[in-house]
């Protein structure tokens, strides 16, 4: 999807908020009656959701001040979502939130509603709002037919308009890169690259932290403790915007640069999952298990293969995770002991090293050689195997 920054006047924020609130009003309501839905019965489709939102329409002044057009546009997002929850595809849809779930879809754009100002802007049309200019930082997708307005916790309005990107030709040279996610480094190349994603400096971080703390002190409800939110808000999305870049710069990079791309096969989402636990069943080390999911999601795990399966095509391999920071990428030990630290590596069979720990994973996971959590080879044993390498720099 083509982001570009939307440049509303204060009249105009008014009614896209508005737009924001009655999409996310009609999105609920469909949840509340998939919630009712009991076996034996059918739950109301689209249609009978449309017809239900002209009765509400007709009955609320405030409802009926809307675009039709956005309302009905969330209830074909909503039934959209629950064909991929019955596919299997995504989860089942939840309840949007206010200051969190804001934006809405529009569907049937023309080319005219889409025009170019001049080098720097643009402008296009939405219903009930009229002309909103947006800066133009990219090319527009050819033959646009949709969009969708957001607006992030920072207060800042975006467009997106959704498109298929086109895949980046490698160098047909036969050449494999093993990349290995981490928290301290953000990814080793199986090159030696050690790459690290980009957050605040030392003085943003610092009055991250005074803002945090004014915050714990200020009232709820008070117009100042709404001030230190927006500014809080602000610092964190210059961070997304800054780790969004270095995913777009790294990705295109390793897609040109190598035929084959091997990551870890790591389920992301349950690796950040909360351990909190129950009430019956309370989790332990629930502080630094929410610290450490903190800086996995920092470091873009998830968007850096969403990105390379995009841009890569059939090109990005995904290998098993397990023993590939254990194994000796030269003469293929397992053992624990072969990690002596966070960053070094060094074999006790073959003595190899010491060399970076994250670069001797990379390495593993360029090879395609990850010994499986339950496989032929035993933890402690040696594999008989020659360590060559794909990648032409390694």
């Amino acid at each position: 999807m083509s982001r570009f920054l939307l440049l509303p006047t204060s009249a105009q924020q008014v009614v896209l908020s508005e737009h924001c609130r009655h999409a996310r009003f009609v999105w609920n309501l469909a949840v509340e009656q998939q919630q009712f839905w009991q076996p034996g019965r059918h739950a109301p489709g689209y249609n009978k959701q449309s017809a239900q939102l002209t009765e509400a329409r007709a009955e609320y002044a405030w409802l009926a001040a809307g675009s039709q057009t956005v309302q009905q546009q969330a209830l074909r997002d909503f039934a959209r979502a629950m064909e991929g929850f019955f596919v299997g595809t995504h989860g089942r849809p939840s309840w949007r939130k206010a200051r969190v779930h804001e934006g809405f879809g529009v569907v049937g754009v023309r080319p005219s509603q889409v025009q170019r100002l001049n080098r720097r802007c643009g402008q296009l049309w939405v219903p009930k709002v009229g002309w909103v200019r947006f800066r133009w930082t990219q090319a527009v997708p050819n033959g646009v037919k949709s969009y969708r307005v957001t607006q992030d916790r920072a207060g800042r309005w975006h467009v997106g308009f959704p498109r298929i990107p086109d895949p980046i030709p490698g160098p047909r040279d036969g050449s494999v890169v093993g990349v290995d996610r981490g928290v301290t480094v953000s990814a080793a190349l199986s090159t030696g690259e050690l790459l690290h994603a980009p957050g605040l400096t030392s003085g943003e971080q610092a009055r991250l932290c005074r803002l945090q703390q004014r915050l714990t002190r200020a009232k709820r409800g008070s117009n100042r403790r709404q001030r230190t939110k927006l500014s809080i808000a602000k610092l964190k999305a210059r961070e997304v915007c800054r780790r969004r870049d270095w995913v777009e710069k790294t990705t295109t990079d390793l897609a040109r640069r190598f035929d084959t791309i091997r990551v870890e096969k790591l389920d992301v989402r349950a690796m950040t999952r909360s351990a909190r636990g129950t009430v019956d069943k309370p989790g332990t080390r629930v502080a630094q298990k929410r610290a450490l999911n903190r800086e996995i999601s920092r470091q873009g795990w998830g968007q850096l293969v969403i990105r390379l399966s995009n841009k890569a095509g059939g090109r990005l391999e995904r290998v098993p995770a397990a023993y590939t920071s254990q194994r000796c990428s030269a003469c293929g030990y397992v053992a624990p002991e072969n990690r002596k630290s966070q960053a070094v590596f060094r074999c006790v069979a073959c003595k190899a090293g010491p060399r970076n720990a994250d670069v001797n994973a990379a390495r593993n996971i360029a090879a395609g050689r990850a010994v499986p959590a339950q496989g032929d080879f035993a933890v402690g044993r040696s594999v008989n195997c020659e360590p060559q390498l794909s990648s032409p720099a390694s």
